[in-house]
């Protein structure tokens, strides 16, 4: 920032020092290294806000620059699909003049797959379940004690 070398900061201090007066002096470098921090900031500050705006027209010089190319893209691509679609016209055209001389193609018949599927099928009787002790319902814990607790005798 300056060039000031430490001989010419010697000589400043020392007439800092004869103008200011020893007493007011400590208070006077605080209030300089204060204004210097403060210029330091200020100009930190400045700083980044020149390498933000100098990033901002990069991105939006990039951003151009790809827009252009996904139109450029864009273009070809309607382009080529628009190609496309003649040559298949051109092609479907010669194959049904071809496939009508020959025959008709023959359209299968819909038929239904008789298939009920709300029905169950293959289910258990619930008689054949309550002799085999199969579970039916959930048990909560406390009625799972219950349910085998030795009965009390008088």
């Amino acid at each position: 920032m300056f060039d000031i070398g430490v001989s010419k900061l010697a000589i400043i201090g020392a007439i800092a020092l004869v103008v200011i007066g020893p007493e007011r002096l400590p208070k006077v470098a605080r209030m300089a290294g204060n204004l210097l921090g403060r210029a330091r900031s200020y100009m930190a500050e400045v700083k980044a806000e020149v390498n933000r705006s100098m990033e901002l027209d990069e991105l939006k010089k990039m951003k151009d620059t790809m827009e252009s190319a996904a139109r450029d893209v864009e273009q070809t691509m309607q382009a080529g699909n628009a190609e496309l679609e003649r040559n298949w016209a051109e092609a479907t055209d010669t194959a049904a003049q071809g496939m009508l001389e020959t025959t008709s193609p023959r359209v299968p018949e819909y038929r239904h797959p008789n298939k009920h599927w709300r029905v169950k099928r293959g289910v258990v009787p619930n008689w054949y379940k309550a002799r085999a002790g199969v579970r039916t319902k959930a048990l909560s814990g406390a009625a799972r004690v219950a349910r085998f607790r030795p009965p009390k005798i008088h």
